[in-house]
């Protein structure tokens, strides 16, 4: 139980940190973090990790990872970004979002030495690179049996990438964070297959072409093993269940069948694939037990990932925040659901491409409500209601300036007593909405 000490010095901790650099304000360089687990005593080298890194797909591949290492009896810690609701969610340890009090403990650790690396950089350490270490810290505290760590942002210079991970996967790469990465394919999976080091093994999930060479070049360069979907593994089959997908995987060592993954959509399988994939290569290619697979993908969660959250009427969030994330959305709801009519709720920042998320969601979508969520990033809502007037046509765009309002709204406008149609609601456009989105629906559930 939280005390309300250890509550006020946890909302202590996270003012403090997000006093620093955020995520979204890059200096690309490992110079600071590669100083700041030094002095730590490299916390991060001290148990095996497996580092995940792509576009779309990372958290929830991570979390898949996780589980899967989990079932054969592994402690597990897994570091992931950004979180839905709270800060804890972002360092996880048996799959379970880190205890206040452990992470009140990871701080004062790590806290002396990053006011000692502000005053040795040009730059501080960022609120990133702050979690980062103390994930490694809480890790080795623990200690854990084996890390998932999941990339931030990019690849070659994220925090993360202080890590010499046995494994790494690189889930599908798209166009995104282009003002770092870089505008095309190429450059982009450059920077993410700075993650494969010399003699690792690496999971390739499938890739466009012009990733998938450059991130080929790479384990050339490395001398690394590859093992890529499609070829060395694949999703052999799926077929829709009652609350997921019953799938059947083509691993490295074995086929492994009857599968049930608690997750919707084609391209959750695909995940799951490269998972398990993932683990096994990490056990040297041996066949895993084939229970143990089951139970832990059975026991896989991604919250924020067409999660159904709400009924009566049906609430999915979705925390697609750029054009190929939209799509698989698109496509899940379209295959997977049979609403008569979908209602999106749509809330992006201003820095994402909104009308190439927008264009993949309007065949799916009957209407569309704009909104805003409280983020400084967030795109006025006016800039919004243009672009997806463009796209949608006026009469099937709603403004709505607060995402409350128009989650409210769009609720009593869904429950049509006189009508048999099964209405959908999707909220969608960034993971800050979907986080917000989250606990707005447990207050309205709760009054």
């Amino acid at each position: 139980m939280t005390t309300a000490e250890d509550q006020a010095r946890l909302q202590a901790i996270e003012v403090a940190l997000e006093a620093r650099w955020p995520e979204t304000r890059i200096a690309p360089s490992l110079e600071r973090i590669a100083a700041l687990v030094d002095i730590l005593g490299s916390p991060q080298l001290s148990y095996p990790t497996i580092h995940v890194a792509g576009t779309n797909g990372k958290t929830t591949t991570a979390r898949m990872i996780d589980s899967l290492m989990a079932a054969t009896g592994l402690r597990t810690g897994r570091f992931t970004s950004p979180h839905l609701e709270s800060i804890l969610e972002r360092i996880a340890i048996n799959g379970e979002s880190i205890e206040p009090k452990d992470f009140i403990f990871a701080y004062n650790d790590v806290a002396p030495y990053i006011e000692l690396m502000d005053q040795k950089f040009e730059h501080p350490i960022s609120f990133f690179e702050a979690m980062t270490a103390m994930a490694f810290v809480a890790f080795a505290e623990w200690p854990v049996d084996i890390g998932v760590i999941e990339v931030g942002m990019g690849g070659e210079w994220d925090a993360t990438n202080v890590v010499e991970a046995a494994v790494s996967v690189i889930t599908p790469i798209g166009l995104d964070h282009t003002a770092y990465l870089g505008n095309t394919l190429t450059e982009i999976a450059k920077t993410k297959g700075g993650i494969i080091k010399p003699g690792s093994s690496v999971i390739l999930a499938r890739q466009e072409p012009e990733a998938a060479v450059e991130l080929m070049r790479r384990v050339a360069e490395v001398g690394a093993e590859v093992a890529r979907e499609g070829v060395e593994y694949s999703l052999e089959s799926r077929a829709v269940a009652v609350g997921g997908q019953l799938i059947t995987i083509n691993g490295l060592g074995q086929k492994y069948e009857d599968i049930f993954l608690p997750l919707h959509g084609k391209h959750q399988g695909a995940n799951a694939a490269t998972a398990l994939a993932a683990v096994e290569a990490f056990f040297g290619g041996q066949e895993l037990d084939p229970e143990s697979v089951q139970a832990g993908f059975a026991a896989v969660r991604s919250p924020g990932r067409c999660e159904i959250v709400h009924s009566d009427p049906t609430v999915i969030l979705d925390a697609a925040h750029n054009p190929h994330g939209a799509k698989a959305i698109a496509e899940t709801l379209e295959a997977e659901f049979t609403f008569d009519d979908i209602i999106g709720i749509f809330a992006a920042f201003a820095d994402k491409d909104v009308e190439g998320i927008l264009t993949e969601l309007e065949p799916v979508l009957g209407s569309i409500v704009v909104t805003a969520s409280t983020s400084t990033r967030a795109m006025p809502v006016s800039e919004v209601e243009r672009i997806a007037t463009r796209i949608f046509g006026a009469d099937r765009v709603t403004k709505v300036e607060h995402l409350e309002d128009a989650i409210k709204r769009t609720i009593v406008d869904a429950r049509r007593p006189l009508s048999d149609d099964s209405i959908g609601i999707v909220i969608t456009g960034s993971v800050v909405t979907v986080g917000q989105a989250r606990t707005i629906l447990k207050r309205l559930s709760s009054d």
